[in-house]
């Protein structure tokens, strides 16, 4: 059958598009309608011409943990957009960027003066036990005070239509290329659409991205040579590199190609000799940037490039040591951070969150964990956590015991009802969670995307939406409602 809403079953979730079977959001009528007129050939010819645009496209990511090892697949992608009108997303903006403001404060903070520990709003010993604090980072402060510079927050929506703020990437947060490539994608399956609602655009965000990295340049000249530092091709993430790269017209670089000279600068081999490189867009982890500051059997990195940073010759985004906020212990200090920092509450709120290293909060979360959401502090992509509701007892009392042997590296949330959008399955439409990951710029400036990387859990009933551990994604339509 065509796509329909009708039998929709929203359940006991906040759906993105439809309020309840039959009866979409106003923002989302027209999109109804459209979908709704078409036959089962058409959906099938939109759904192959999706696919066909990936794969002529070349969107991958890798996967290392499938049965056939380490492979390149073809971006997950359904073809029902996401649609979030303008005056929704302007309240979602500006929490964005009060939040990114107090985060760079509190890094800088951190690795100077340390008032926020002094005046005893963070505490001492949470920073002594962080896995991610850089003592080489100590005693300096990049350009502006600003730490990360590119930060990919996720967001998520309760069963109220309540957006929270589930955590914040600020080591090397991905996903931007697919965000943009997403785009490309609908603009060809579906061009009438962008006829009818007038969609905010995402793809002035490469051009926002150079002009961002250009403002870091050590040297005042007209084009500071930027690169992309990556650890090369097996890296789940290289296609993104490779993208951002070629849309600003940045050279992409391993470890190899750059070296530190005695002046303490920069420099990128090339066919005519040694090339100044002002800005370097590292898309490596801290501990293997450094051979000489950090992991010594690295060769991924820049020997030297940290005294070269320290000394002011190059700029790096994001800065080494950014990861010290990219903490999920240190999240649930967020909105005392912008309290302390902006004199101002939060705009987006937390998930609530336990800290199990508080004795009577870990013993909460010890007597609820089929409850509880449990997270490493340091994991990313989905992995090292424990949704309560979904696992075995065995899994409950093996998450006991790590968090008894470690609390300071666990925290744990109540399992949120997170909201739902209709997803292509086969030729019929049925609801999948979903989040959202924004991504904010700072600079001079602090400028967030319309809208950000849509990912959805395609398992019926999952809400883990990593592409790693089988997520997908859909565009994400920031809709100015204004006049029509």
């Amino acid at each position: 059958m065509a796509i329909t809403w009708d039998n929709y079953d929203v359940g006991p979730f906040y759906d993105e598009l439809v309020i309840t079977a039959g009866e979409p959001r106003p923002y989302a009528k027209d999109l109804n309608e459209y979908l709704h007129n078409l036959s089962d050939a058409e959906v099938k010819e939109y759904k192959i011409a999706a696919d066909s645009a990936i794969k002529v496209m070349g969107i991958t990511f890798r996967v290392y943990n499938d049965e056939e090892g380490s492979i390149d697949r073809a971006w997950p992608f359904d073809i029902v957009p996401r649609l979030i009108p303008l005056s929704e997303w302007q309240h979602i903006e500006e929490g964005l960027v009060q939040r990114v403001k107090a985060l760079n404060m509190f890094i800088d903070d951190l690795y100077n003066e340390q008032r926020v520990i002094k005046d005893g709003v963070f505490p001492a010993d949470m920073l002594k036990k962080s896995k991610n604090f850089l003592p080489q980072c100590q005693g300096f402060s990049p350009k502006n005070g600003v730490w990360a510079h590119i930060c990919g927050s996720d967001l998520v929506r309760d069963q109220h239509g309540t957006v929270y703020v589930l955590e914040d990437n600020l080591r090397v947060p991905s996903g931007v290329s697919y965000m943009l490539e997403n785009r490309q994608v609908m603009k060809r399956v579906f061009p009438e659409m962008f006829e009818k609602y007038n969609i905010l655009p995402v793809d002035d965000y490469p051009s926002d991205l150079y002009d961002m990295l250009a403002e870091l340049s050590p040297r005042d000249i007209e084009e500071p040579e930027i690169v992309v530092l990556t650890p090369g091709i097996y890296n789940s993430a290289y296609f993104e590199h490779a993208y951002l790269a070629q849309q600003m017209g940045a050279e992409l670089v391993v470890g190899s190609d750059l070296v530190v000279e005695d002046d303490d600068c920069v420099y990128m081999r090339t066919i005519h000799g040694l090339s100044r490189v002002d800005v370097i867009y590292r898309r490596i982890d801290d501990a293997f940037l450094d051979p000489e500051a950090f992991n010594p059997e690295s060769a991924l990195g820049v020997p030297g490039v940290m005294r070269a940073w320290k000394a002011g010759n190059v700029a790096l985004a994001n800065a080494p040591g950014s990861g010290v906020a990219d903490d999920k212990v240190v999240y649930s200090y967020v909105p005392q951070l912008i309290e302390y920092y902006l004199k101002e509450e939060a705009i987006l709120p937390n998930v609530p969150t336990y800290r199990c290293i508080n004795d009577s909060e870990r013993e909460y979360v010890l007597d609820n964990i089929e409850k509880m959401v449990v997270k490493p502090a340091n994991e990313s992509g989905g992995y090292g956590m424990l949704i309560g509701p979904h696992a075995s007892k065995k899994e409950h009392d093996e998450f006991r015991q790590l968090i008894q042997s470690d609390p300071r590296n666990y925290v744990a949330q109540p399992m949120l009802l997170l909201s739902t959008a209709p997803t292509m399955v086969d030729t019929a439409v049925e609801g999948r969670h979903l989040d959202l990951r924004p991504f904010i710029l700072s600079g001079e400036e602090v400028k967030v995307t319309m809208g950000g990387l849509t990912r959805v859990a395609m398992v019926k009933g999952s809400t883990v939406v990593n592409s790693s551990q089988g997520g997908g994604s859909k565009d994400t339509w920031i809709v100015d409602m204004e006049g029509q």
